[in-house]
């Protein structure tokens, strides 16, 4: 989960063990482990934490491992076990928890100052969790869409279901004032195509929303209110992804591509036009909503790899890089600084500077000129290179395994990357 986006789930969220803090504690450690605490703080930093450690018995450190390793279910099993809390006494800490009032000047103070910004007037919010709750809620319900899109209709972060998560966004930014050029609810086809599925109005989904900025909390309001079943949700999803014009909206759909992007014949659904139209919009590459370039593609510099490199990079500077990894946390992508004598760091901060490839290949040749000797030595070495190792050989095939158990032709990390960008993003 990336606390940097939206806030961890209420600390009075029982979906964890049934036990107040836990499913927030949650939420902290494994933003930890993936480095996406933001300005959260996690364990033995934090006061609540620490209580929900005490009180269980339990590590920050081993909590950390158990939260990267099992889904709320089994989290919640393990915590029970391991801690062997009663019933009874995970009712008491809970009751302690949430009926808690300030008891220091600085939480005194806290709380009048959260309420004053976020919630003057109201008299009901008096406890430290409803503090927290309250300062989650306003740091992060408002999205501002004159600055950024909305996340793509392939996103399945709310309830697991296509479009909720843009929509969600649209609905909130709506409620800012701030939802520039986009529509939301009754105005927006696609909306109203994802509405009508869950049963739902724009106007309780748009109040949901707002009162709900964490993902899986809004998440498990939409599921309990529409009462669909996975193998409906997933036959959705792929109406939706799919959704092509058909005879009455074709000339539409043609006029619409011309005019974002005239040379993109390939486009011929409207969320793929849709992802293309928000980067576009924004000169983002956003790697939520389609792969990188081809490891393979030689189009900058003659290099393979170069241009994924470069995708990634933007996509990284933009805070978009999905699921992807780049620089210091990707092995190829080091291959490729190394090779061209250039740090993570650098060739970020390059392109935030140079918009185009051409650009960026003309400072490489400038400033870490290599011979066509060199480039066609290295081209060969990356397009070759697997695993060397029985633990790379057993990490590859159970990559393979997870995605396309009949390859059994893969045996380079080029071909495991392009097989998974096919796998992720296929219609």
């Amino acid at each position: 989960m990336d606390l940097t986006r939206q806030p961890p789930r209420r600390p009075s969220n029982l979906a964890v063990a049934g036990i107040v803090g836990a499913a927030r504690m949650t939420d902290k450690a494994r933003a930890s482990n993936n480095e996406t605490l933001g300005e959260y703080v996690y364990g033995e930093n934090s006061g609540l934490d620490q209580r929900v450690l005490a009180f269980l018995g339990i590590s920050a450190d081993a909590y950390a491992e158990a939260a990267g390793a099992h889904d709320d279910t089994a989290l919640g099993n393990w915590v029970l076990e391991t801690s062997e809390k009663s019933a009874a006494e995970i009712a008491e800490f809970n009751d302690t928890e949430l009926t808690h009032l300030p008891d220091t000047e600085a939480h005194k103070q806290r709380l009048k100052d959260r309420l004053a910004r976020y919630a003057p007037g109201r008299t009901d919010i008096t406890t430290v969790l409803q503090s927290m709750e309250l300062d989650d809620w306003g740091s992060f319900w408002q999205v501002d869409l004159t600055t950024g899109p909305p996340r793509s209709a392939r996103a399945k972060d709310v309830a697991g279901i296509c479009g909720v998560a843009r929509m969600a966004d649209k609905a909130r930014a709506g409620r800012t004032g701030k939802i520039g050029e986009y529509i939301y609810g009754d105005d927006s086809g696609q909306d109203v195509r994802i509405l009508t599925f869950l049963g739902i109005s724009a106007a309780d989904f748009q109040e949901a929303a707002v009162n709900n900025p964490n993902d899986l909390e809004i998440g498990a309001w939409v599921l309990e209110n529409c009462g669909k079943s996975q193998d409906e949700i997933d036959a959705f999803n792929e109406t939706l992804i799919n959704y092509a014009p058909n005879e009455t909206s074709q000339e539409r759909f043609n006029a619409r591509r011309q005019e974002i992007d005239p040379t993109r014949t390939d486009i011929t659904t409207w969320v793929a036009l849709q992802d293309l139209d928000d980067q576009l919009s924004f000169g983002i590459i956003d790697l939520n909503r389609r792969a990188p370039r081809s490891p393979y593609n030689t189009d900058v510099y003659g290099m393979v790899q170069l241009a994924r490199l470069i995708d990634k990079g933007r996509a990284s500077n933009s805070n978009t890089l999905g699921a992807y990894f780049y620089g210091e946390d990707s092995g190829i992508d080091r291959a490729t600084l190394t090779f061209l004598g250039v740090s993570a760091a650098e060739f970020a901060e390059k392109l935030a500077t140079l918009s185009t490839d051409a650009e960026v290949e003309a400072w490489l040749k400038a400033d870490h000129p290599k011979s066509e000797a060199d480039i066609a030595a290295y081209n060969d070495q990356m397009t070759q290179m697997g695993p060397t190792n029985e633990r790379y050989k057993a990490l590859m095939a159970s990559m393979i395994n997870k995605i396309a158990p009949e390859r059994t032709d893969i045996n380079t990390w080029f071909a495991l990357m392009l097989l998974d960008d096919e796998k992720t993003f296929a219609s």
